[in-house]
């Protein structure tokens, strides 16, 4: 049974991905079914803010000069990575919050917190009644390839296990992989990824923590269960 896995998420997380699937002895494949670009915006008044929401680690990597103004605030994080590239884009005060965008809210209502500026992405939801004031600003997008890569659909038909980072990609993945649902794996970061997949896979897991490195370790307990 293959040791492949389909990594579809975009670069620079793909990177990541991939790397921690070569130290677990997996084989991946990375063909991204979106393109992270940046968008120009205005930075408001650093002055109004108490704080600095990061829900992606791609809103700090290409949130360019805009964000200077900022650094002296507190960034709470969603998660290791999104705080590693806040550390790594020069803020000082980085405190890392829980996986999900509603959970970090509470945490940063709970800090005192009373209006916080929310660089994020184009399809970044609103987090609904946080406690305290957002205001956010696009910064980035995740634009959506037009038909699946055929690095992909290559793997896939040597039965590599495809691995769902959002709900996002899986909605876009079902689109463009309708053919290969029937033969194809697929392991979910969430419940919420594998229900925006659809049923009707081969097989369909979902990771115990919406974490990569839990999605990769289970990525290597099913290729390696397959090979028993």
């Amino acid at each position: 049974m293959s040791r492949e896995v389909l990594i579809l998420r975009a670069w620079p997380g793909a990177k990541d991905s991939a790397g921690r699937a070569l130290a677990l002895g997996l084989e991946p494949t990375v063909a991204p079914l979106f393109t992270i670009v940046r968008r120009y915006w205005t930075p408001p008044d650093a002055a109004r803010f108490d704080a600095v929401m990061l829900t992606s680690a791609y809103a700090a990597h290409l949130g360019g000069p805009g964000l200077a103004a900022f650094r002296r605030l507190p960034a709470f994080a969603v998660g290791e990575a999104t705080a590693a590239a806040a550390a790594a884009a020069g803020f000082a005060d980085v405190r890392t919050g829980p996986a999900n965008a509603a959970a970090l809210a509470r945490m940063i209502a709970a800090a005192g917190v009373t209006a916080a500026f929310h660089p994020r992405g184009a399809d970044v939801a609103a987090v609904p009644n946080p406690g305290f004031e957002i205001e956010s600003a696009i910064v980035y997008a995740a634009e959506p390839v037009g038909a699946l890569p055929e690095a992909a659909a290559a793997a896939l038909r040597r039965d590599a296990l495809a691995l769902l980072h959002s709900p996002r990609a899986g909605a876009h993945f079902a689109a463009l992989a309708a053919g290969f649902r029937l033969t194809t794996r697929i392991a979910a970061i969430s419940d919420a990824a594998a229900a925006a997949a659809g049923p009707g896979w081969r097989e369909c897991h979902v990771a115990p923590i919406p974490r990569d490195h839990a999605l990769l370790e289970l990525a290597a307990k099913l290729c390696k269960n397959a090979r028993t």
